[in-house]
């Protein structure tokens, strides 16, 4: 995906062209079949339940009197959606209910689910939800790290990489399997589109053969020159885990870092019974 494929997200769009307008047309779908034709799955895709959970601090409209309100907005897209959503079009679009008025915040919410569920499903069966938390609720918005073993204090070198390198992924087949979570905030991946970082922390939770703590945290830095979609990221990871380890379970979560007012915290599982783990802001976020 290079830039110059994303039509209109690099043009400068002034605060007058999105004043008093909410325009879906804003909104850039991507479809995800070709990402994920590049991800060297053989056969079906390896996880069976997952999202991708936005969380939007930069929401605000008027009121029926013309009073600002403001909300942060959690949008949750299920990973069978025919197409993810670039995030700098996703904010154009929040950006365009600036100077729009509505009677209540649930018809907000509403048009918001509507319009992400037509540009995430293009007419297929599915939903994108969506809640607003208001200002009486700010307080009430928990920051938590991620929980599992911290790999970040391991003693090992880490050297840079061109691109992510799945083969320093090993388990031990011979060791009793074993069920454990873990967890680094050193993963981090680059903006396909503007070239810029994005920063995340990252949770593998699984059971199976003793995972290597070393091989797993120096193939979490080898993305470090990676370009790719928060969403591909976290799809890629699952795929290099499951070839390379076997685990007879596997989720993969990550919570990257907000940009322009928008965090994406895509979350994998071969569970197909499980649920999305807690929608929890971390520090960095």
């Amino acid at each position: 995906m290079t830039k110059g494929s994303l039509g209109s997200l690099g043009r400068k769009v002034s605060a007058e062209a999105l004043a008093a307008r909410c325009d879906a047309g804003l909104l850039f779908p991507i479809e995800r079949a070709p990402l994920r034709a590049a991800l060297g799955c053989a056969g079906a895709l390896p996880f069976a339940a997952g999202a991708d959970m936005w969380t939007a601090y930069e929401l605000s409209w008027l009121d029926a009197r013309g009073r600002p309100q403001v909300a942060l907005a959690h949008i949750t897209v299920d990973w069978r959606s025919t197409h993810l959503v670039e995030s700098k079009s996703l904010k154009l679009y929040l950006n365009s209910y600036s100077e729009c008025r509505f009677a209540s915040a649930a018809e907000v919410q509403a048009r918001i689910a509507r319009d992400l569920t037509a540009a995430a499903f293009q007419g297929e069966p599915g939903s994108v939800q969506v809640r607003l938390v208001l200002p009486e609720d700010f307080s009430r918005v928990r920051v938590q790290e991620l929980e599992g073993i911290n790999l970040d204090a391991l003693d090992v070198d880490c050297h840079a990489l061109p691109a992510p390198a799945p083969e320093l992924l090993h388990a031990d087949h011979a060791a009793p399997p074993v069920e454990e979570t873990l967890s680094s905030r050193l993963l981090k991946s680059n903006c396909p589109v503007t070239g810029q970082p994005d920063w995340a922390s990252v949770q593998i939770a699984y059971c199976g053969a003793p995972i290597s703590h070393e091989g797993l945290l120096r193939y979490i830095v080898s993305w470090r020159q990676h370009s790719g979609f928060h969403e591909q990221c976290v799809e890629q990871m699952f795929c290099d885990i499951s070839a390379r380890c076997r685990p007879k379970r596997l989720a993969v979560y990550a919570r990257y870092t907000r940009r322009g007012g928008i965090d994406i915290n895509p979350w994998r599982s071969s569970d197909a019974s499980a649920l999305p783990p807690p929608d929890v802001r971390c520090a960095r976020q």
